[in-house]
């Protein structure tokens, strides 16, 4: 089983993990449609926040909102980025894996054909 995914919410503002391998299952693409909203939401705060910074008008109680939304959508993106590269670093694990089973089993039929082809070459 891999390690457990950091899901994209808390609760009681402690981590909130998902146990399973089955990245198709319904806890799992729920967490996975939160992360998009999370990472589009954080889009369309950069964009107000930069309008915000380009207002030379702007007071301090608009520029104090921008940055605290910029606070919170910064802390989502890193938590989506954490889960994500957990992930990734899972997924990279069992292709190590696969390929060092594949070569457990073929290693010693593939070096003889190496070696038969690096004699042909020698010999030609």
């Amino acid at each position: 089983m891999s390690r457990p995914r950091l899901l994209p919410w808390s609760e009681d503002g402690k981590p909130a993990y998902l146990h399973t391998d089955d990245p198709h299952s319904v806890l799992s693409q729920l967490a996975d449609q939160m992360e998009e909203t999370q990472l589009s939401v954080g889009d369309d705060v950069l964009e107000g926040a930069r309008d915000v910074l380009n207002d030379p008008e702007a007071g301090a109680p608009e520029l104090r909102f921008a940055a605290t939304r910029l606070s919170e959508c910064l802390c989502d993106a890193l938590r989506v980025a954490r889960s994500r590269g957990t992930r990734l670093e899972d997924y990279e694990d069992r292709a190590d894996e696969h390929e060092d089973e594949h070569e457990d089993e073929y290693g010693d039929e593939d070096e003889e054909a190496d070696g038969d082809t690096t004699a042909q070459e020698n010999d030609a």
